[in-house]
């Protein structure tokens, strides 16, 4: 377990007490103590902790395997808090459900009407309706979540998270209980309390479906004034600059000496996390190297922090040959313990870091696009002229395409045998009669590792049943021979539509790489279907892109 994550998620919940989202939940929190024992609160944050943790756990999955629009589950989460709102406003609906949670409690706790498990039901509907709204931090966390090696530490981590945001949720819900019991008015006027709570209730979920940001409705506009005079020129920069943190712990430097960060001071600095097998950096890396041509003389720095996602992106032969495939010229930092990723809290590949002469961080950027933006803020620190109008940039993905596919247990999805998975035992596996869209199966002899399935013996298969314009995989060969793979769409040896890799429909894995297997003329449905000839071929996440 990582405790520095367990720790920070633990911080990201308790800055939720901040965060628009609260609004409609902290009255409905407190408009439930209210009624009940005393230890109707302590119910309530346990049930909110269990649902909250539970189903964000789940949701990724589920959303994956039905399709789901994320706009979608957001919006009917609003609908449920409006309705919440309504029935506080209501006397009628109030009783009822009052009803309701105190038969739960009295079936539960015998004589304590409303007590702890009473709230518990209330506590996990809070949860349920809660975790769609949480927005930019959720995602964080989520993301967080996905990067562990196991579900154990993905679990303790959004946890953590979960009882981060419960404890001033339970505060509150004991203060104002003591304050509600004290004093006469509130006992004495409970319903029109409890109409005002739902009143609150109701005008949050019109902030939130409007967009408005509720955080910065109050902000002092000297401030404000104040950042945008520091940012002049640069686009969607950082609020608050800060002190770019060091280089730490790099084995090798490849193309220069090593650097710190305090000889780069005085030079323009841009930082791009990435590593060799994901995709997402490879489409970035034709703007990178072009950004190095143009501005180095200029006073650019670009390093490149290589911090790998699997165990084989550690070989320093590997990260090599990438630079000569890439023609990367820039220093490039080989972080194989992730010390320089997690000195930079980074969370994402790739991920931009722009840095000015005076070594602060003022521009960030994570994940592919925003090419133009990077070009204009890397210009405006050099003290160059605007560009001439960027073009609009094509869009690398497909918004219905199948989502990135692992094929080790510790990031498994959607294997259609998922639940006959031993970890690292040879197994032989059957393809199905029907493959669901987005899913995968195996046929043949396979051992599932932590980050890879491994074909045992010669001709074992793979199938996929994906939606996507073109498809890459990350494929590994420790035999030191190379692997034929033969490759199929829809039941056929693939023609026209094979990727780049393939050639008369097979692809020989040599290097351990991204390899694209399949390049349509449009997004479109396929079954894909792989057999290596030979035995030893380790397979370890499909992606995809236009």
């Amino acid at each position: 377990m990582n405790p520095f994550e367990i720790g920070l998620a633990f911080l990201e919940g308790l800055a939720l007490i901040i965060s628009p989202c609260i609004l409609p939940v902290l009255p409905l929190i407190l408009s439930t103590a209210v009624d009940g024992g005393k230890m109707r609160p302590f119910g309530i944050i346990f049930g909110f902790i269990t649902s909250f943790t539970v189903f964000a756990l789940a949701s990724r999955q589920i959303v994956a395997l039905l399709g789901i629009d994320l706009d979608i589950i957001k919006n009917t989460s609003l609908v449920l808090l409006f309705l919440f709102g309504v029935v506080l406003l209501s006397t009628t609906l109030s009783n009822k459900l009052s009803g309701a949670t105190a038969g739960l409690a009295n079936i539960n706790t015998g004589t304590q009407k409303g007590g702890f498990f009473g709230g518990i039901g209330i506590g996990a509907l809070i949860g349920l309706v809660w975790v769609p709204c949480a927005g930019p931090i959720l995602a964080a966390v989520l993301v967080q979540v996905i990067r562990q090696q196991s579900d154990l530490n993905g679990f303790f981590i959004i946890f953590a998270f979960a009882l981060g945001a419960a404890i001033p949720m339970l505060i509150i819900a004991l203060t104002g209980r003591t304050l509600m019991n004290k004093l006469t008015f509130l006992n004495t006027h409970a319903y029109t309390i409890r109409k005002v709570f739902g009143v609150l209730i109701i005008a949050s979920v019109g902030l939130i479906y409007s967009g408005v940001d509720v955080q910065n409705l109050f902000a002092a506009k000297p401030v404000v004034e104040k950042v945008q005079l520091q940012q002049k020129g640069l686009r969607n920069a950082l609020p608050t600059p800060y002190a770019a943190p060091e280089f730490e712990d790099i084995s090798a430097w490849l193309n220069s000496n090593p650097r710190t960060m305090e000889s780069l001071k005085g030079k323009v600095v841009l930082i791009d996390f990435w590593t060799y097998s994901c995709i997402n950096c490879v489409r970035t890396l034709p703007y990178v190297t072009n950004w190095d041509q143009k501005y180095r003389d200029k006073g650019l720095v670009i390093i490149g922090v290589h911090s790998p996602e699997f165990e084989f992106e550690k070989k320093q032969s590997n990260v090599e040959a990438a630079l000569k495939k890439f023609n990367i010229q820039y220093p490039v930092a080989i972080d194989n313990t992730l010390s320089t990723w997690v000195n930079f809290k980074n969370q994402y590949w790739p991920a931009h870091y722009l840095i000015n002469q005076k070594g602060e961080v003022v521009y960030t950027h994570f994940g592919e696009g925003e090419y133009a933006t990077t070009e204009h803020n890397i210009r405006t620190l050099l003290g160059l002229d605007e560009m001439a109008q960027a073009q609009p940039e094509k869009a690398a993905y497909s918004t219905n395409q199948t989502p990135e596919t692992y094929l080790g247990v510790s990031r498994v999805e959607n294997f259609l045998n998922k639940d006959t998975i031993v970890k690292d035992k040879e197994t032989i596996f059957s393809v199905p009669k029907f493959l669901p869209l987005n899913h995968w199966a195996l046929n043949g002899k396979w051992a599932i590792t932590e980050d890879y399935s491994k074909a045992i013996v010669p001709n074992s298969s793979l199938q996929l049943n994906f939606n996507a314009k073109k498809v890459f995989l990350v494929m590994a060969n420790p035999t030191g021979a190379p692997i034929d793979v033969a490759v199929k769409l829809n039941g056929e040896p693939i023609s026209a539509a094979a990727g780049k890799d393939v050639k008369n429909g097979i692809v020989t894995v040599s290097a351990d790489a991204l390899y694209e297997l399949v390049d349509q003329a449009s997004t479109q449905n396929g079954l894909l279907e792989l057999t290596a000839k030979s035995a030893g071929l380790e397979v370890y996440a499909f992606t995809f892109g236009e």
